[in-house]
């Protein structure tokens, strides 16, 4: 499937991105004030549970440059950091997120395992010598104790190198980047110390911290309709592909690397899960629908949302999207149809870039114009 193309598409009610309403029977509103005058269409345990808002924020990605190393807060710390600087952290709301690949898409996510980090050390020795030696020992005695005692090495290590003086960086990452490119210049492999990738990263982002940040973090590739979930506090970066992404209803990035934007290394150092895992435990699988062929469901441990996958073929002539007792958004990825509800006035087409809000136990009719396989998303809260 080729690029979408989209950079970065919201949907939702977000005071950064409030959608607007494309309906010639309602006066030019924004989603979110139309929500404010129609609470029933939330569904009543959304309505209640989440005070007269919708919980999520959809997104469509197209990343062709790295974003930022980041983590989102739980929310005790949103609204600790919203008080404190509420021109960084626009709002005091939790954000925990899904990214689902639509292409091939590559990004980091949570803490590699101890072992792998320590045999970084030793085949980096710019890596090894921004950690330092006594936290690198430190993390090299922690692979025979307990856990506790591997999140503080670990924090140590990590805390070492992203608080690293600039000159410093700069210097060690010039000889890294030399090294590497000398190597790959004789025709050598370097994909034991990430040599592709570092390259592209410091191309990408000169001089910066982040591009050792990929010695930490495990490196994830998802095909189409692989999933990873990003609880609070998990560092990650997304790297290169496109992917549609749901998250609560915030805007709150913590971020520490590999971007322009305002950086907050020692907020960010102190909250992260120093957690290791194999990158494999990163995946979100779906479960498929027992009562849809056609329907995958990605339900992370949050209330704030679910996403589901509709893969339907072109033979198919018409396909009922379910009702749910939640306000949802259908995106349409691939395909042309018309849409009709029982209320709807008229039917309405959608083609790849439709989106569609769909009311609480709201039934959607949607008739294929043109026998070609569709894929959607529809985004909801399921309590």
């Amino acid at each position: 499937m080729q690029s979408f193309l989209f950079l970065q598409l919201w949907m939702g009610t977000h005071p950064r991105g409030d959608a607007k309403i494309l309906d010639n029977c309602i006066s030019q509103k924004t989603l979110g004030q139309w929500i404010a005058e129609n609470q029933d269409c939330l569904g009543s345990k959304v309505k209640d549970t989440f005070n007269g808002k919708l919980p999520f924020l959809f997104k469509v990605l197209s990343v062709e440059t790295a974003l930022s190393i980041q983590a989102h807060p739980n929310k005790e710390l949103a609204e600790k950091l919203h008080l404190q600087a509420p021109q960084h952290y626009p709002d005091a709301n939790h954000k925990p997120e899904i990214a689902i690949a639509l292409t091939s898409f590559q990004g980091l996510c949570g803490f590699r395992p101890v072992e792998e980090i320590v045999t970084f050390l030793t085949k980096v020795p710019e890596f090894q010598f921004l950690i330092g030696d006594n936290a690198a020992t430190q993390l090299k005695q922690s692979m025979s104790c307990d856990s506790q005692a591997v999140a503080s090495a670990l924090q140590s290590c990590f805390s070492h190198l992203m608080k690293s003086e600039k000159k410093v960086v700069v210097e060690q990452l010039n000889l890294l980047v030399k090294r590497i490119s000398q190597q790959v210049a004789a025709g050598n492999n370097m994909e034991d110390v990430c040599g592709e990738l570092l390259l592209q990263l410091h191309q990408q982002y000169p001089g910066d911290i982040g591009c050792f940040a990929i010695y930490f973090l495990n490196l994830l590739t998802l095909k189409p309709g692989e999933a990873m979930f990003l609880e609070a506090n998990v560092p990650h970066a997304y790297l290169k592909g496109d992917c549609v992404e749901c998250m609560a209803c915030s805007d709150n990035t913590v971020r520490a690397g590999l971007t322009p934007k305002f950086i907050d290394v020692p907020t960010l150092c102190e909250m992260l899960s120093y957690t290791p895992s194999p990158s494999q435990d990163r995946l979100f699988p779906p479960a498929r629908s027992q009562e849809d062929p056609y329907l995958f469901i990605y339900d992370p441990p949050v209330p704030d949302f679910t996403v589901m996958k509709m893969e339907v073929p072109g033979s198919i002539t018409e396909y009922k999207v379910l009702a749910l007792d939640s306000a949802s958004i259908l995106l349409m990825v691939q395909g042309t149809v018309t849409a009709s509800t029982p209320t709807a006035q008229a039917a309405i087409p959608l083609q790849r870039g439709g989106v569609l809000f769909i009311g609480a136990n709201e039934c959607v009719s949607l008739k294929l114009t043109v026998p070609k396989d569709l894929l959607m998303f529809r985004a909801c809260c399921l309590l």
